[in-house]
């Protein structure tokens, strides 16, 4: 049998169920903290660790003047938010441990976007088409 070395099935379920969960807690405001008032947050990923007792989701702050302390709060605020998502998630056998990371994944697309658009790439595209190919 192949080694797989992405997330299984059940780990790509669990962590859509997970993302759901958190989203609506956070859209709901149900966490009272300074950090996060002014913040709308998105929840683009959620991954799940093999045993599924750790769940890492990537946000997206919006609207937060520093990133990182909405993150910060976020951390500080895991065990509260994790009971708050308990009952959407009843179904698992044990509720994983959350964490929060910056979701950096926006900026590299405009990152190699403004690569594929500067004048160099544009001119070695235009030399390869010239060329045939």
């Amino acid at each position: 049998m192949p080694s797989s070395t992405g997330p299984s099935q059940r780990q790509l379920r669990v962590g859509e169920q997970v993302r759901h969960a958190l989203s609506e807690v956070l859209q709901r405001g149900e966490v009272n903290d300074p950090q996060l008032a002014s913040a709308v947050i998105s929840v683009t990923e959620v991954r799940m660790s093999t045993d599924l007792k750790v769940a890492t989701a990537y946000v997206s702050p919006l609207g937060a003047g520093d990133k990182d302390e909405v993150v910060t709060a976020l951390n500080r605020n895991a065990r509260f938010i994790r009971g708050k998502v308990t009952p959407s998630l009843r179904q698992m056998k044990y509720m994983p441990e959350l964490r929060f990371r910056i979701d950096t994944s926006f900026e590299n697309f405009e990152k190699i976007d403004r690569l594929l658009k500067s004048p160099e790439v544009s001119r070695d595209l235009e030399e390869g088409d010239d060329n045939g190919e």
